[in-house]
């Protein structure tokens, strides 16, 4: 389980300035996750600066008043929640361990923006009817490794699994919506020409809902 107390006004001050010269490599996150003595302030100690700068660059226009500080420290209670789970699920072919958490911290920032937006509801307040779910007809499609590049399968991933659209993933990555649209057209395309005619259905009912463009 990792330590909480890290110190946001001691050790952070420090750290969201300067980071040390060798960056952590995924031989690095072994003894983080394994819970061994000193990694995980030594994480901290590394990261709290970028994932400081994600997390201001979103804030600071669209939610002024929510506190920078609170926020890194909910990215790194997110990263070691239930056994380091989601930084377990880290894979340097992908990415760099700085871009995972860029968008790791814009995406908690994100969401704490949406919610002081869009307050929620009380269950109780709620018409029943507005609670019924249509049932998913969609047929889902099996995509080979490797058809689609790093970058078009990641974009999908944020417009359909987590239902995203465009510009919301495009604040994600850190690009423009065009990017997004575009790489989305393209990893289309590669799914058109893999599936053929007779898969074409199948794959855009799975990935082309009608609002994305």
């Amino acid at each position: 389980m990792c330590a909480l107390s890290w110190g946001w006004q001691g050790p952070y001050a420090r750290t969201v300035v300067v980071m040390t010269d060798q960056p952590f490599t995924a031989a690095d996150l072994a003894p983080l996750v394994a819970g061994v003595p000193g990694a995980w302030r030594r994480f901290v100690d590394r990261y709290a600066g970028v994932i400081h700068a994600a997390v201001r660059g979103v804030v600071q226009d669209r939610a002024p008043t929510l506190d920078v500080a609170d926020l890194c420290q909910d990215v790194f209670l997110r990263l070691c929640k239930d056994e380091y789970r989601l930084l377990r699920s880290f894979d340097p072919t992908r990415a760099s361990l700085v871009t995972w958490l860029t968008l790791v911290a814009r995406s908690t920032a994100l969401d704490r923006v949406r919610r002081k937006h869009h307050p929620t509801v009380e269950y109780d307040a709620v018409p029943e009817a507005a609670m019924a779910v249509p049932p998913d007809v969609r047929e889902r499609v099996e995509i080979p490794p490797g058809l689609l590049t790093p970058r078009q399968a990641l974009v999908l991933a944020l417009l359909y699994d987590r239902d995203l659209d465009p510009q919301e993933a495009a604040e994600h990555l850190g690009v423009d919506a065009q990017t997004i649209r575009s790489t989305h057209h393209k990893a289309l395309t590669r799914l058109r020409q893999h599936f053929g005619a007779e898969g074409d259905g199948r794959a855009a009912t799975t990935v082309q809902p009608g609002r994305r463009s």
